[in-house]
């Protein structure tokens, strides 16, 4: 038992029963992030896990819904622009740095998750892709979440995670034991999913916090590289979360205030770069820096509009992180590699399939005024 208290962080007294119920509230926290990616490529052995297996579990949990993203199911599509401040020029020679430089930017907004009718959850992860296109031909694609860490650090620990947190179909929950199993034998997603429950959840896409996640390196015109991450952080005011639906609200709560947002104004982000020091962990995205990092104000995303997902938008961009101009390349971070190779995947598959409309559709393409 005392294992699972250490690994809980539950108090030693704590009795079997509630120790259960926390072991019930941190898978809770697992299987709502394990969704955030799909990772999954050669590094395991023949039969255990490929991407196309992965992709599979997220249809055998959410059933079958053609044309969509087998995660990040709805979505909404945002268009915008990226005005640099020229700060990140010294960590990096990507064009989309370069001070002055504006890039026009094509997005994504999401919930994590494969049911693209369900109604929107203020406590679902958020996400927030780009597509930036440089003036030369070059392209940077990010994929971005709203937690602060990921909860597993390697792609053979999501494959025990995706087991261990499947839902009991008797309680809806991850089955306790499967559970202390798990975080027996990895304890840093214990760490992790704490992190991840503590995070403020904010009222909407607009006041929230995007994280990279994974970490990257940036390299100087002199060719000196630096482990980064980078968050966008909003520059509107964090309100509280919404509370729980009432029968019969608007299904699409989150969506719909973003576009109705959007109508009346332009929303901003800043790009605030965080410098990584000699042993900070690029490999492991169960960890946060230390707060002390270094960080570079790199520019402003403006988002200026946003339209329901159709057919030449963003519902038929493929958001691989793995796209990425001269100047940003990827660190040692395994997931990296086995999310680009499952995002194609998944890509590859709902590309031959017939569409269907999104849950969010009741708006053509819309913005404020610039």
């Amino acid at each position: 038992m005392s294992l699972l208290n250490d690994l809980t962080g539950a108090p030693p007294g704590m009795t079997g029963r509630a120790l259960l119920l926390r072991l019930s509230a941190i898978g809770a926290v697992l299987a709502g992030t394990a969704g955030t990616f799909a990772y999954a490529g050669g590094w395991l052995s023949p039969g255990a896990l490929t991407p196309a297996r992965v992709i599979d579990r997220f249809q055998e949990v959410n059933g079958p819904h053609p044309g969509f993203r087998r995660n990040h199911a709805k979505g909404m599509c945002v268009v915008g622009r990226f005005a640099a401040s020229g700060a990140g020029a010294r960590l990096s020679r990507a064009g989309v740095f370069a001070e002055g430089r504006v890039t026009p930017v094509e997005g994504r907004v999401a919930l994590a998750g494969g049911q693209p009718y369900a109604a929107d959850a203020g406590t679902t992860v958020r996400s927030l892709a780009l597509r930036f296109r440089l003036p030369d031909g070059e392209e940077w694609r990010t994929g971005m979440n709203d937690i602060p860490v990921f909860p597993v650090r390697t792609p053979e620990a999501f494959a025990d995670q995706l087991l261990a947190a499947k839902p009991d179909p008797a309680t809806g929950k991850p089955d306790p034991a499967r559970m202390h199993a798990f975080l027996a034998a990895h304890p840093e997603s214990a760490a992790a999913a704490a992190l991840i429950k503590a995070r403020r959840i904010t009222s909407g896409f607009a006041d929230d916090t995007y994280w990279s996640l994974n970490a990257f390196r940036f390299v100087a015109a002199d060719g000196r590289a630096t482990p980064v991450r980078f968050a966008y952080l909003p520059e509107r005011a964090a309100a509280p979360e919404i509370g729980a639906q009432a029968p019969g609200a608007d299904q699409n709560v989150l969506f719909d205030d973003l576009a109705a947002t959007l109508r009346r104004e332009q929303l901003r982000w800043r790009l605030v770069v965080t410098a990584g020091r000699p042993g900070d962990p690029t490999d492991d995205a169960t960890k946060p820096w230390p707060a002390d990092r270094e960080t570079v104000d790199a520019g402003t995303l403006t988002l200026t509009g946003a339209a329901p997902e159709a057919a030449g938008n963003c519902r038929d961009i493929n958001f691989d992180p793995l796209v990425l101009p001269d100047g940003i390349a990827p660190s040692g971070d395994p997931l990296l590699s086995a999310r680009s190779a499952a995002y194609s995947r998944s890509f590859t598959r709902r590309a031959g399939e017939a569409k269907s409309p999104s849950a969010v559709t009741d708006m053509p393409m819309h913005g404020a005024a610039p």
